[in-house]
């Protein structure tokens, strides 16, 4: 158990050190994206409690989803379609304008937030659960070299069924499938506490 929580926190600072992802043009992203921000928001930053905010995340964990999305690996009726029909370099483009933007975030509901703070920045060792900045950064920023997307500003509901799709393996595994790990030592008021928080976070 002891091993499992220094894993992690080692893992994020390995690959942080990794060569940065080649970024593509934000300009000529701005105008391919026009119908992402359909469903992602006006400038990446979704209305919709449903759909994840793109808004500052990080362009190489973008482009590494649209290629799972495209190849089937990551299942979603909306997504798959949508990513069939983009170029390596429209990937890149559009990665590259919404890591550009700001993420406007939202509010944690307070009765929620302190616990949810608490397992971000300290985990649970009694659980071998690692704190949620060892790989998502203290700000909420994630680890861009690694591929370890941004949660700061992240709708909570959103953030709450990806968690259980990693739990259940209905979301592929990550970077040695950390997060389905994790995620199963979750409980469901650990979730919605932890996403509570970084909904809140800016």
């Amino acid at each position: 158990m002891k091993r499992l929580w220094i894993f992690a926190g080692s893992l994020a600072f390995t690959l942080s050190g990794t060569a940065a992802w080649s970024s593509g043009n934000a300009e000529a992203g701005a105008t391919k994206s026009a119908v992402c921000q359909a469903c992602h928001g006006p400038n990446g930053n979704s209305v919709n409690p449903q759909w994840p905010s793109l808004a500052g995340m990080g362009a190489g964990y973008i482009v590494l989803q649209l290629e799972n999305f495209k190849s089937g690996k990551r299942k979603n009726a909306i997504m798959m379609p949508m990513a069939s029909g983009l170029s390596p370099e429209d990937m890149a483009d559009v990665a590259a304008y919404f890591e550009a933007q700001t993420n406007t975030g939202g509010e944690s509901d307070p009765a929620y937030r302190d616990a949810g703070e608490k397992l971000y920045r300290g985990g649970d060792r009694s659980r071998a659960i690692p704190a949620c900045m060892a790989c998502h950064e203290p700000s909420g920023r994630g680890n861009a070299p690694a591929k370890f997307p941004a949660l700061r500003g992240q709708h909570s509901e959103y953030v709450v069924q990806q968690l259980g799709d990693f739990a259940s393996g209905t979301r592929p595994p990550g970077t040695g499938d950390i997060m389905g790990t994790v995620a199963k030592r979750l409980s469901a008021d650990d979730m919605r506490d932890v996403a509570s928080y970084v909904q809140g976070m800016h």
